[in-house]
């Protein structure tokens, strides 16, 4: 099982979605950015380092979101979403397609990779300002 990381990034009402390049698995398709745990990384210095490497950006990694268990024809990843927030920079298109800051009612608009429907379906009914305030 390979495990990826990837981030739930927020802008007020608004989230980070990433479009996949073209030329890659799952070519065009949206997702959270993020990628493959390394040999000898945690998963939030994966994340941090992943987020540097595609979007230009440094991260603080919060606590876990969700996780799931997805199997492709090509292989089954563990992936976790974490609760994340930009300390330096502004995303830039290093690697993916496109990226967008998106409503949770504008996310339907746009073709995620299977393995993020699990977790759309749970942002369908997340109360973040609840969140917000269980932790100010």
């Amino acid at each position: 099982m390979t495990e990826v990381v990837a981030a739930l990034i927020w802008e007020g009402e608004r989230f980070l979605a990433c479009q996949r390049p073209a030329h890659k698995a799952r070519g065009l398709l949206w997702e959270f950015v993020g990628g493959k745990v390394e040999p000898g990384e945690t998963r939030e210095e994966a994340l941090r380092r992943e987020c540097w490497e595609e979007l230009g950006v440094t991260l603080k990694v919060g606590d876990p979101f969700m996780e799931v268990v997805h199997t492709y024809p090509d292989l089954t990843i563990r992936l976790t979403l974490f609760h994340a927030e930009i300390l330096e920079g502004e995303p830039q298109k290093l690697e993916h397609h496109d990226i967008r800051w998106v409503t949770v009612r504008e996310m339907d608009q746009l073709a995620f990779c299977p393995a993020d429907e699990e977790i759309l379906a749970r942002l369908r009914t997340y109360d973040r300002k609840a969140e917000l305030g269980k932790n100010s």
